[in-house]
């Protein structure tokens, strides 16, 4: 229905509850104590009714990769490394169908996912959507999330976010899209001055879902902030970032498709948003 849970872990966790209530305030339904009310579930089912879990073959190119033999904890042992891969055949299907690695191992218990021409259990995420145009971004730095609106102010798309950090505040007020990169390169700058990052020199991180900047990067009208995606899925919303909104890969690559340069992206203050 357009409100991601961010990944989806089979638990009804803080992120699945922000896009219930997010798609309950769209459809003008009042949330109660619980997130899944009997009213926001009938207007979920209205919205589809496909089922949650499909059938997959796995493919040659799923099991081939090419596939990191291992991702450096830190970034200055990225620099080296022609593309940042995924590390298994695991995490790329995981990724693809919007898991954790966990729940992929949950429903196909005893299976490996190397093995092209096996059927495996997952999220049915296949469903291809339109590209409505966004005529405005709305980050709320408070409550980590951010917000597609059309040109009437209707709420087309809601994603969980990760949104700034204490060493690098994410920006206020209103900034506009300046670029939308796929595959984009990392560029490390010392003026940064992230914890673990001892590199005096700058520095290039070569492209890939693992890169830090994940599988897109949509430059912003402040010089070295954007919205990008991650490494690590599971950690949307859980916790800062270095100051850039982060979001899922599948995320950030359905939200660039709806953007174009120009469009505005509004950073909602804590005061702000407790009047919303």
């Amino acid at each position: 229905a357009s409100f991601s849970p961010g990944e989806i872990d089979g638990k009804l966790g803080e992120n699945a509850e922000k896009a219930l209530k997010a798609f309950g305030e769209a459809k003008g339904l009042a949330a109660g104590k619980q997130p899944l009310t009997p009213e926001i579930w009938a207007a979920l089912l209205t919205a589809g009714s496909d089922p949650a879990i499909v059938d997959y073959k796995i493919t040659d190119k799923d099991a081939k990769g090419p596939f990191l033999e291992k991702l450096p904890a830190k970034m200055e042992d990225m620099k080296g490394l022609k593309s940042l891969d995924y590390t298994s055949p695991r995490e790329a299907i995981a990724e693809k169908f919007h898991m954790s690695e966990a729940l992929l191992e949950a429903l196909n218990p005893g299976k490996k996912f190397d093995q092209a021409g096996q059927t495996i259990s997952v999220v049915n995420v296949t469903k291809k959507e339109g590209k409505p145009v966004v005529a405005r971004l709305e980050v709320d730095k408070t409550a980590q999330t951010v917000k597609a609106l059309g040109k009437a102010g209707e709420l087309l798309a809601f994603f969980p976010a990760s949104v700034g950090s204490d060493e690098k505040p994410t920006p206020s007020g209103v900034l506009k899209v300046t670029s939308i990169d796929a595959r984009p390169n990392y560029r490390y700058n010392p003026d940064y001055k992230f914890k673990g990052v001892k590199s005096k020199e700058v520095f290039t991180i070569k492209p890939g879902p693992n890169n830090p900047a994940g599988s897109h990067w949509i430059g912003l009208s402040s010089e070295s902030y954007g919205i990008h995606g991650t490494p690590n899925p599971s950690k949307v919303s859980k916790s800062d970032s270095h100051g850039c909104v982060r979001l899922t890969n599948w995320d950030v690559d359905r939200l660039a498709k709806m953007l174009k340069k120009g469009t505005e992206v509004a950073f909602i203050e804590r005061e702000a948003a407790s009047k919303k």
